[in-house]
């Protein structure tokens, strides 16, 4: 079989309130709202286009490992080491919900956010190898 999988084209994050969250997400995290309607908001940052999705109460993109432990579904990715400690300090800032910069025991650092519905996500200081090869990002 040649067809593969080439990207992943959307990302949908369900929200309560489209209007709060579309806001949130351009002002806090820099994106570009694309369209809007009542029930969903498109944006587009990270190099990725994302779906807010008007949801129920309590609804997130979470979930809990084996462990009982809670997890994101998304990790983005940053230029080493001095930009995630960046970005970690700018959403501190910006009274972003944020973890620690961790060590999990693999190359680089982490550290988790949320937004205001409680969407957990995570940042990782190493960029993919394919990434950098793409856009001509040198080490």
């Amino acid at each position: 079989m040649n067809k593969k999988l080439l990207r992943v084209g959307t990302i949908y994050i369900p929200v309560t309130d489209i209007e709060i969250s579309s806001q949130w997400y351009v002002n806090k995290l820099g994106a570009e709202l694309s369209y809007k309607d009542k029930d969903k908001a498109i944006l587009n940052f990270a190099n990725q286009s994302f779906f807010l999705v008007k949801s129920k109460e309590e609804q997130s993109s979470n979930f809990y490992d084996t462990y009982g432990e809670e997890r994101f579904s998304i990790s983005f990715e940053v230029d080493g080491l001095n930009s995630l400690e960046t970005i970690h300090h700018e959403f501190i800032e910006q009274e972003i919900r944020v973890g620690k910069i961790e060590n999990r025991g693999h190359d680089g650092r982490n550290f988790v956010f949320y937004d205001l519905d409680g969407n957990k996500f995570d940042v990782w200081s190493e960029l993919s190898q394919l990434f950098k090869e793409k856009y001509c990002i040198s080490e």
